[in-house]
């Protein structure tokens, strides 16, 4: 005799793949942000949150901007190279102390910025920040439960939207 699926097996059926197909729809958003910097701007997602940083801040540092962007030292200073060979940022020693490095954005840097789209991560917080408190706090617990349950809870993380690709491409030695 044929088993019929439980009520149970068809709700988790249903919600089941809407959440997968939802997970699909945010990795797809990222990949397709990332990719419009690429074709438009010739900058990658870690470059252009960096560019964001740098005109944001007059004197930022290295170290300060590695903190600011939750990117380690070494990939910023490889994602400032380019930005610098790109003639966007340029490098300041301060004069009181050599050896401190300060990054100062370029005319040609600012023009970027001012044509770019807002970063992903800034529009996804400008509409977390409309929803109820309960509303955001059902969405954190939630978000926290996938990645718990993906067994993802002691992977290195950023508040930045930065698919791992391009992470690696900002890297000293590449592009």
């Amino acid at each position: 005799m044929e088993m019929l699926p439980s009520s149970d097996d068809l709700f988790f059926g249903q919600c089941g793949l809407r959440i997968l197909r939802a997970m699909r729809r945010i990795i797809r958003a990222v990949d397709l942000h990332s990719r419009e910097l690429q074709g438009k701007f010739q900058i990658t997602a870690p470059q252009m949150i960096c560019l964001y940083s740098v005109a944001g801040q007059k004197g930022l540092t290295l170290s300060r901007l590695a903190n600011e962007v939750s990117l380690g030292a070494s990939t910023v200073t490889g994602i400032v190279d380019r930005l610098e060979s790109k003639g966007w940022v340029r490098r300041l020693r301060d004069p009181h102390d050599r050896r401190k490095i300060e990054l100062e954005i370029t005319a040609a840097g600012q023009r970027i910025v001012d044509a770019a789209p807002p970063l992903l991560q800034d529009r996804f917080s400008q509409r977390l920040r409309e929803l109820p408190e309960l509303e955001q706090a059902t969405i954190a617990l939630s978000l926290e439960r996938v990645v718990e349950m993906m067994e993802a809870e002691n992977l290195d993380t950023s508040p930045n939207l930065i698919p791992s690709a391009d992470v690696h491409a900002a890297q000293p030695g590449s592009q």
